[in-house]
């Protein structure tokens, strides 16, 4: 039985493409970079912002010119980061559910953990009882790092936990945890991104969440 469902944060439980995608085009339009689509933006996201906004500047540029920009990447989307973001519908309520039916929740996110807790407290206020970012001396996902330290807190073993994430980092990461994981279909990569990257498991709607739960055990 699965006692600990453990989500990623973009694209899983919060939609923040907009908001991301207008942070990493204010830094490159300012450092005379062409900027990037939504569509383009929603294959960079998931190993933290660093890398968004390696993967979103021109190829062949320095390590120094992103060590120069980055910073002001990071400041205008703390400052930004509410603009278009919004939680999935049906997710809030889902979670909700989850912890009046006993179960433990967290979130393991690459955001920055100041800016995970602040968005954890804006649009989930008591709905976990975890949330982790990227903080200093912390491997980000893939590395199993982050949901270790969660599984060891909330004191339960990795059969009872579950990862619910939309990407290939949050298969890699629920693979290298050596927990279970469901994709969801809704999030930024998408239902046969998820399929040819091996996902076993993947559900289109958040509501499916709570009949996939009760029923999901590999034991």
């Amino acid at each position: 039985m699965k006692s600990l469902y453990i989500f990623d944060m973009d694209g899983t439980i919060l939609y923040t493409l907009d908001d991301i995608t207008n942070a990493v085009n204010y830094v490159l339009d300012k450092y005379s970079f062409p900027k990037r689509t939504v569509e383009e933006v929603r294959f960079f996201v998931g190993n933290g912002l660093r890398k968004t906004l390696e993967r979103s500047v021109s190829e062949g540029t320095s390590q120094e010119t992103i060590d120069a920009i980055y910073p002001e990447l990071t400041e205008y989307y703390k400052e930004h980061a509410n603009r278009f973001t919004r939680p999935y519908d049906g997710i809030v309520d889902v979670i909700k559910e989850l912890r009046e039916r006993g179960m433990k929740t967290a979130v393991v996110s690459n955001k920055r953990d100041e800016a995970v807790k602040k968005l954890c407290d804006k649009y989930f206020d008591g709905c976990f009882d975890m949330a982790m970012g990227d903080r200093e001396g912390i491997a980000l996902k893939p590395a199993p790092d982050m949901v270790n330290m969660v599984i060891n807190a909330m004191g339960v073993t990795k059969d009872e936990c579950l990862y619910i994430g939309d990407s290939d980092v949050d298969l890699l990461t629920a693979e290298n945890s050596g927990i279970d994981c469901i994709g969801v279909a809704w999030g930024f990569r998408g239902k046969r991104f998820l399929e040819e990257h091996g996902a076993e498991t993947i559900i289109e709607k958040p509501e499916e969440l709570l009949h996939t739960f009760m029923n999901f055990d590999r034991i």
